[in-house]
C-alpha cells in the first residue's frame, strides 16, 4: 500500500517536524471540536432562555394592552348610555379606529367573530388568550359583557420574529469570535506544550553534532591506516574496510543532517553515481552476503552531488540493514524513476508513516540512529522528488523515487 509522505516544514519560532505537526493538529482538532460543542451548547441555552424571556414579556405586554383597550371600550359604553339621553350621535367604527394607543395591530370582533373594525387580515383562532402563528404573536381578550358589541379584542405583534433573528445573529457572531479566539489560544498552547520536546531534540542534535565532530579524526585515521596495511588476511581486511566504510557512511549522514547549508546543483548522471556508491559499500554488501542487482538506465538529474550521495547511501544502507543473509536487493532506474527493492523483513503498515521521522527506529535489533530515512525525506522534499513506499511485513520493501525531468 502506497503511503503519502508528510513533509517537514519550518514555522516561526520553532521548527516542527512532520510528526510534531500531526500531533499539534490532532491536539487542535480535539480541542476545537470540544470548544465548538461547548460553545454551541452555551449559545443554544442562552438563545432559548432569551427567547422564552422575550416571549413571556411579549405575552404580558400584549395582554396588558388588551385589558386596557377592553377597559376603554367598557368606559365608552357606559358613557354612551348617558349620551343617549342627550341624543348625541355615536360612530362606533370611528371610535374603535382611534382607540388604539399601543404598537400592536388591533382587531375588534363581535360574538360571531365577525370584524367590527380590524387591522388584522385574518385571526387564526379565538379559543386561547395567547399563541404564536407564522412567527407572529396574537393575544385574544374576551369581553363577555360585549360592550359596544365587541366580544373579542385581538392584538397582533410583528416584531418578535425580527428581534429573535437579530438575537440569533448576534449570538452566532459572538460564538464565531469566541471560537476563533479559543482556536488561537489552543494553537499557542499546543506550540507551548511542544516547546520542551523541541528543546530536547535540539539538545540531542547538538550532542550528536559535537560527538560526530570528535569522531571525524579517528575515522579518517582508521581509513588511512587500512589503506597502508600489508600482510593482512584478505578476509580480515575486507571486514576492516566494511566496518570503516560503515562508520564513514554513518558519520556522513550525521553531519549532513546537522550541518544543513546550501550546496550548488549540477547536472549529474544518476546511473553512474549509483554504480559508484554500490562499489563504495561493496565490502559492507559482501560482509552481509546479500546480492545487489542493478538495472540502470542513463538518467540526468540536477542536484548537488553530496545530496545525491547521501540519498543513495541511505537507501542502500537501509536495504542492507533490514535484509537477511542471502537476500537480494534490486536497484532499478528507468524513466526518471528509481526503485530500491529488498526482500528483507518489511515494514508493518502501522509503522510506515513513522519510519521517516527523525530518530525513529522500527526495531532495536538492526541498529542505526534512525536518521537515514529522515535524510531521504528531507532531500526529496528539497529537490521536489516524489517519494513513495510499498512494503509488507515479512515480504520486503520498495522505495520509489520519481525525479523531476530536466528541462532542455
Amino acid at each position: 500500500m502506497k503511503k503519502s509522505i508528510l513533509i517537514t516544514s519550518k514555522e516561526k519560532g520553532i521548527v516542527l517536524t512532520s510528526y510534531e505537526r500531526v500531533s499539534l493538529f490532532r491536539f487542535l482538532a480535539v480541542y476545537l471540536v470540544s470548544v465548538f460543542i461547548l460553545l454551541a451548547i452555551i449559545g443554544y441555552l442562552f438563545f432559548e432562555n432569551n427567547r422564552a424571556s422575550m416571549k413571556s414579556a411579549m405575552k404580558f405586554e400584549m395582554m396588558y394592552q388588551a385589558r386596557n383597550l377592553s377597559s376603554d371600550i367598557a368606559m365608552k359604553a357606559m358613557k354612551n348610555e348617558e349620551d343617549k339621553e342627550t341624543l348625541q350621535p355615536f360612530n362606533k367604527t370611528y371610535f374603535l379606529k382611534n382607540l388604539k394607543h399601543c404598537r400592536f395591530d388591533a382587531g375588534y370582533y363581535d360574538v360571531n367573530k365577525n370584524p367590527i373594525y380590524t387591522e388584522i387580515d385574518k385571526v387564526p383562532r379565538f379559543d386561547t388568550d395567547f399563541f404564536i402563528k407564522d412567527k407572529k404573536c396574537y393575544t385574544v381578550s374576551e369581553d363577555k359583557a360585549q360592550h359596544l358589541g365587541v366580544r373579542y379584542i385581538v392584538l397582533k405583534e410583528n416584531d418578535l420574529a425580527q428581534a429573535l433573528g437579530d438575537l440569533r445573529v448576534k449570538i452566532i457572531g459572538y460564538l464565531i469570535f469566541s471560537f476563533i479566539l479559543m482556536g488561537v489560544v489552543g494553537y499557542f498552547l499546543g506550540r507551548l506544550f511542544l516547546k520542551p520536546v523541541r528543546e530536547q531534540i535540539e539538545s540531542l542534535d547538538k550532542f550528536i553534532s559535537d560527538t560526530t565532530h570528535e569522531l571525524n579524526t579517528p575515522i579518517s585515521a582508521i581509513l588511512m591506516t587500512i589503506q597502508s596495511l600489508k600482510n593482512v588476511e584478505p578476509k580480515k581486511m575486507k571486514r576492516l574496510e566494511a566496518s570503516a566504510k560503515r562508520l564513514s557512511t554513518m558519520y556522513s549522514s550525521l553531519t549532513y543532517r546537522l550541518e544543513g547549508g546550501v550546496e550548488p546543483s549540477e547536472d549529474l548522471c544518476l546511473a553512474v553515481i549509483i554504480e559508484e556508491r554500490v562499489e563504495f559499500i561493496k565490502e559492507l554488501i559482501d560482509s552481509k552476503r546479500v546480492g545487489v542487482i542493478l538495472d540502470l538506465e542513463p538518467t540526468k538529474i540536477h542536484m548537488p552531488k553530496r545530496s545525491v550521495h547521501r540519498l543513495i547511501d541511505n537507501l542502500l544502507s537501509n536495504a542492507i540493514k533490514y535484509s537477511d543473509v542471502g537476500d537480494t536487493i534490486m536497484v532499478v532506474l528507468k524513466d526518471n524513476v528509481l526503485w530500491v527493492k529488498d526482500t528483507g523483513i518489511g515494514i508493518d503498515e502501522t509503522m510506515q508513516e513513522d519510519i521517516f521521522r527523525r530518530y525513529y527506529r522500527a526495531g532495536d535489533e538492526r541498529g542505526g540512529f534512525g536518521i537515514g530515512l529522515s535524510i531521504v525525506l528531507s532531500i526529496c522534499k528539497k529537490y521536489k522528488i516524489k517519494l513513495g513506499l510499498d512494503s509488507k511485513k515479512g515480504k520486503g520493501s520498495t522505495f520509489k523515487l520519481t525525479f523531476p525531468k530536466i528541462k532542455k
